[in-house]
């Protein structure tokens, strides 16, 4: 049997588990971890963070689900999406947030807790904050103007007309030491659907990571989604910037973008609209020397499917004869 080749997943939000549930179908060959941001401000993990001085747990707890034996879909309802209701101090908090932060603190240490939230779903694979230090992601933007926290980039009350120059982290943090090995050690780092800015560049930005990559032999892929949220972050619009964008805090060019097909059903259509998603501008003309890969990873209500997003990825990097 050939040795599995080593992907790790970089990004955070639901892109990021839904490329880690794509390739948990393809585990025969792929040897999986993630990479994942920990600058998250807003909601149960903001709170969380600020109450208990511990990472925000959202994240971390969605890829970790993502990579159980068991079904994600109903995994994620039972630890992420159920919210306990009333107006106490649980409100609106989930079962999974509180579980990593009370047994990070119950532990002594807040890996401790995703390895035991690991063990419990089975996991087959590892899942690794970008740092262990408590940052918040900040911005410039093209007038100058500096936004800070997470939250405030990722839902702006900003002129949206005004694009985020730059972007960084304060502190800088450092790289968790196992991130670093799992990068360096990696055939392929897989860069995920999702914000380009709130959620695949904040887990690139604590030190150590981009020369982790650039110390890397692996191949460097971007998954983009086709859409991108219209009142989110103001970030790139169109399929060249959002990978010009990315590689400006990369070490190396990308050798690969898979681009979801744009081609959209009515219903998809529908489905954008309502979720205030808008389609990238697939500007073909702009994208000379890029490597493009165009195919449908999309399920019918829009949303990206891992079903199909795992069978490209066996394709394009894995074991074609299988």
């Amino acid at each position: 049997m050939k040795d599995k080749k080593k992907v790790v997943i970089i990004g955070g939000g639901n892109g990021s588990a839904i490329a880690l549930e794509a390739l948990k179908k393809h585990r025969d060959i792929f040897d999986i971890s993630a990479v994942i941001s920990v600058s998250d401000s807003g909601g149960s993990s903001g709170r969380l963070r600020q109450e208990f001085n511990t990472l925000p747990p959202g994240d971390i707890l969605r890829a970790v689900l993502s990579l159980s034996l068991y079904d994600y879909s109903v995994l994620r309802k039972f630890f992420y999406s159920n919210r306990f209701s009333g107006d106490g101090k649980l409100s609106d908090h989930n079962l999974g947030n509180l579980f990593l932060t009370l047994t990070g603190k119950y532990a002594g240490d807040f890996m401790s807790a995703v390895r035991a939230l690991e063990e419990s779903v089975e996991a087959v694979g590892h899942v690794y904050p970008a740092t262990l230090e408590q940052t918040d992601l900040c911005a410039e933007l093209e007038n100058g103007q500096i936004i800070k926290t997470e939250a405030a980039i990722d839902k702006p009350n900003y002129d949206r007309s005004l694009k985020i120059k730059k972007a960084w982290l304060e502190p800088a943090g450092r790289i968790y030491f196992e991130a670093r090995e799992a990068l360096v050690g990696a055939d392929y780092i897989i860069f995920s659907p999702g914000s380009v800015y709130t959620s695949v560049i904040a887990a690139i930005l604590p030190a150590g990571v981009k020369e982790a990559i650039a110390q890397s032999e692996a191949k460097l892929i971007f998954s983009m989604g086709s859409a991108y949220i219209k009142d989110g972050e103001t970030g790139p619009t169109t399929v060249s910037d959002a990978i010009r964008t990315l590689e400006k805090y990369l070490p190396r060019k990308l050798d690969l973008t898979l681009l979801s097909d744009t081609k959209l059903s009515d219903i998809q259509k529908a489905v954008n609209e309502k979720r205030g998603w808008e389609v990238f501008m697939d500007d073909e003309e702009n994208q000379a020397g890029m490597n493009i890969v165009r195919a449908d990873y999309r399920k019918e209500d829009g949303c990206l499917c891992s079903d199909k997003l795992g069978k490209i990825l066996r394709e394009v990097i894995g074991d074609k004869n299988n």
